[in-house]
């Protein structure tokens, strides 16, 4: 049986923190956990720490160069997807006056789980869990959560 560990939560100090647990979740979709996370410092390093006015200006002359790193997962769509992403939240969080406004917006966590699937790509009920619980929203218990969905 795989091993489950807890991420750590964080108390998100800029959008970059945002962007980064984001980014973590789209690279964790249908790879390993352990993968992901012993390539993450090249990935910090390669997406400029997260920086979304950084990222988000990511044109295809950079995505071309990540898709040729070594240090990051060359998957070119998820690639494109952080680089949107990056857009999106930047345009959230102007038209809400703080991510943390529109992630609190909803008014349940299934009804932000619901939009945040439909903002940002490659984030999908997993991904979407993982990233509110770990930037320190309010979330059910994993348990209650995977009971819910009869796994």
């Amino acid at each position: 049986m795989p091993e489950h560990r807890e991420p750590e939560r964080l108390a998100p100090r800029s959008l970059a923190d945002y962007l980064e647990v984001m980014s973590k979740a789209v690279f964790q979709t249908g790879i390993s956990w352990r993968v992901v996370e012993t390539k993450w410092p090249g990935i910090r390093d390669a997406f400029r720490g997260f920086d979304p006015e950084e990222v988000a200006s990511f044109g295809p002359s950079e995505i071309d160069i990540l898709a040729g790193d070594t240090r990051v997962i060359r998957n070119r769509r998820k690639l494109e997807a952080i680089v949107g992403n990056a857009r999106r939240m930047l345009e959230l969080d102007q038209g809400h006056t703080s991510f943390r406004h529109y992630l609190r917006s909803h008014g349940s966590f299934e009804a932000t789980l619901k939009d945040l699937r439909g903002e940002f790509k490659f984030l999908g009920d997993t991904g979407g869990y993982f990233f509110l619980y770990v930037v320190g929203e309010e979330v059910p218990s994993y348990e209650e959560w995977c009971g819910r969905r009869g796994r």
